[in-house]
């Protein structure tokens, strides 16, 4: 390939270290597809004949079906699969492969493909968030009225629905779909024309081969076009971010699962047993989507620290762009199936969520609110009563629905058996009324407005 140049050929070690086929190969769609494109726009621009092209056409075909096929070895000796394409077409067509390459170079291929493979994947990974966020928004409008406890600092803070729960996911998994989206916005521009990093000599028409590929424009910067992995950290942001997301709806799983909390139960098919202990059975799906966010996160931390000391432009170093990626939205893509599968098979426990939620005087908040609303008194000094009352209950070991009213007067003399009204879960989780609150109404109304969005 530059044999040219050289007298030897490289060591074994500089062999080793220097070829990428073993993972770019994953690569050789969007490299066929960027091939395509580019010979057409030499054909149209008078740069190749159309005899030519029609030949390297062909045999670009012929090659793209031997590796969907399975019958394409990749030779390391090749370095990289933009050679092995190009190599296998050479002996397929002879000399009008090597015309192929006119007018651009391996750098604005690679960054072209490595585009194109990120925007294919970016388009598959925001459906799985989609089919994610449909399972959840189901299973929220099923239980918009269970009742659960909310929690702050893993404390029982008030009670809230297990539908209102899951919406939450929904919203971060919708933030996450923004972020996606922004990203292919972004990447959407072609680096194909740039060549190695002045651009070309040649009368190429690159607005041809961009459109030709789905590209909204061609980048405006030789230099910066193959220098770029400004869409490769982006979307290795967004997939970090959504990997922390499900990460802790994993944490949730495996919290609610045990014995101690005993809210909701996987079947089978997402549990796994012990080897010496019968009795067990493990969340390892979940532990595992929440183990496997830090492969993400690596991915994302690995390529800032590998271009942060890059002058401009292409430097080899570059190369190790592709493996965290490709590893890191594969992941990703795992975990969104395994999270999408857990939720569609989970079990509530009504019954131990509800009982739950009126643990830990989970309704005093209820309480001051009724203070507030009913007797006119200011909230700092309903708080102050409130926690007076659930001392009394906490020193007696009752909930607050369990006090007298004589024991409730002596704290605060305005107080009426009207306030037991308010102390009850269902009664607590109804008041929530305002705008993106817990109260079963909303929450329907939320979850079949997602699930209306969802079904377009």
């Amino acid at each position: 390939m530059w044999g040219g140049r050289f007298a030897t050929g490289p060591d074994a070690i500089m062999e080793e270290i220097n070829a990428s086929i073993d993972f770019d190969q994953k690569l050789w769609r969007q490299d066929i597809r960027g091939s395509l494109a580019h010979a057409a726009m030499l054909a149209e621009t008078g740069i190749l004949t159309k005899e030519d092209v029609a030949t390297i056409i062909a045999g670009l075909k012929k090659v793209e079906g031997e590796i969907e096929s399975g019958a394409f070895t990749f030779s390391r000796a090749l370095e990289d699969v933009h050679m092995n394409v190009e190599s296998n077409l050479k002996d397929k067509i002879g000399l009008a492969a090597g015309r192929l390459h006119t007018a651009r170079s391996r750098n604005d291929q690679v960054a072209t493909d490595m585009r194109l493979w990120v925007r294919d994947t970016l388009d598959e990974i925001d459906g799985q968030m989609a089919d994610l966020q449909l399972a959840m928004a189901e299973k929220a409008d099923t239980y918009a009225g269970a009742v659960m406890p909310g929690f702050t600092h893993l404390q029982s803070a008030q009670p809230v629905t297990f539908g209102h729960h899951l919406l939450a996911y929904v919203e971060m998994l919708g933030r996450d779909r923004s972020r996606i989206r922004d990203a292919r916005a972004r990447l959407n521009e072609c680096p194909l024309g740039a060549a190695a990093l002045a651009g070309t000599s040649f009368p190429i028409d690159r607005h041809m081969t961009a459109k030709a590929l789905g590209f909204d424009r061609p980048t405006a910067n030789s230099l910066d076009s193959v220098s770029d992995r400004d869409f490769v950290l982006e979307t290795l942001s967004a997939a970090s971010i959504c990997a922390m997301h499900l990460s802790r709806f994993a944490e949730e799983i495996v919290l609610w699962s045990t014995p101690q909390f005993g809210f909701v139960r996987l079947s089978d098919a997402f549990s796994t047993g012990s080897s010496i202990m019968p009795q067990k059975r493990n969340p390892d799906a979940a532990e595992l989507v929440r183990g496997k966010a830090g492969r993400v996160f690596g991915a994302l931390q690995g390529l800032l620290t590998m271009m942060k000391g890059l002058p401009l432009t292409y430097s080899k170093d570059m190369q190790e762009d592709k493996e965290g990626t490709f590893d890191a939205l594969q992941t990703l893509s795992l975990c969104l199936a395994a999270t999408a599968g857990m939720v569609r098979d989970m079990q509530p426990d009504l019954k131990v969520m509800k009982k739950a939620a009126g643990l830990g005087y989970a309704t005093a908040t209820d309480l001051a609110d009724w203070l507030v609303r009913v007797l006119k008194m200011p909230f700092r000094d309903a708080h102050h009563v409130t926690g007076r009352l659930v001392g009394i209950a906490s020193e007696k070991k009752v909930g607050l629905e369990k006090l007298s009213l004589a024991e409730m007067q002596a704290v605060e003399p305005q107080i009426t058996d009207a306030v037991f009204a308010v102390l009850g879960v269902d009664q607590s989780v109804k008041s929530r009324v305002s705008y993106g609150g817990t109260a079963p109404a909303n929450v329907r109304k939320q979850a079949r407005r997602w699930l209306k969005q969802l079904s377009k």
